[in-house]
């Protein structure tokens, strides 16, 4: 009887396993929708702010800016566009992956938070440093090359502010040429 129950448990297991294995290695485990309709916004546009404005209001540089460019934002929806040029000189091309440089997935979120930052700064005028204080629900679906745009969409879905601080949460989503390369949740706070 006990054999029996075992055999029966690992049956289960394993044709749950298989099924799981089967949707991930088909592809059928399909991305959300984007936070918005790309198909809306001109992303040949000059930007609306550009890396020197991004500047002006993020203090990272070198290696770790990683903004190049905001190309829409509705203030009243809570959604921004930005994107990341990804070129040969990245300080991980010669690292990451010798022989096929992959942008590592700590920086695809640096640049979500990145942008957040930005909105958060700029848009909503929030004085003050933005840090990095959390990240959730992230998935990465595919990679980015040197050579490649990366478009940065986020959407603000919590902002709390309070006397001393504020507390906000970017849901940020990566594209490359119209495929969903990552998306998470990234919480910044000031500080």
């Amino acid at each position: 009887m006990r054999c029996e129950y075992w055999s029966i448990a690992c049956n289960k297991l394993c044709a749950m396993h298989n099924a799981i294995a089967h949707n991930f290695f088909s592809g059928s485990i399909m991305p959300p929708p984007l936070l918005f309709d790309l198909s809306q916004i001109d992303l040949e546009a000059e930007p609306v702010f550009d890396k020197e404005a991004i500047n002006k209001i993020n203090p990272q540089r070198f290696e770790m800016q990683h903004l190049d460019g905001i190309l829409w934002y509705d203030k009243e929806k809570s959604q921004i566009l930005g994107y990341k040029d990804v070129t040969q000189n990245e300080f991980w091309t010669r690292g990451h992956i010798p022989g096929r440089p992959l942008m590592p997935g700590v920086i695809m979120i640096e640049a979500g938070a990145q942008l957040s930052s930005f909105f958060l700064k700029e848009i909503f005028k929030e004085p003050g440093f933005i840090g990095f204080a959390g990240i959730d629900e992230a998935k990465f679906r595919s990679v980015i090359e040197p050579g490649q745009r990366l478009y940065l969409l986020g959407h603000i879905t919590k902002y709390k502010k309070r006397k001393h601080t504020a507390h906000v949460t970017t849901k940020v989503q990566g594209v490359v040429n119209g495929t969903m390369v990552f998306e998470a949740a990234v919480s910044g706070m000031r500080i």
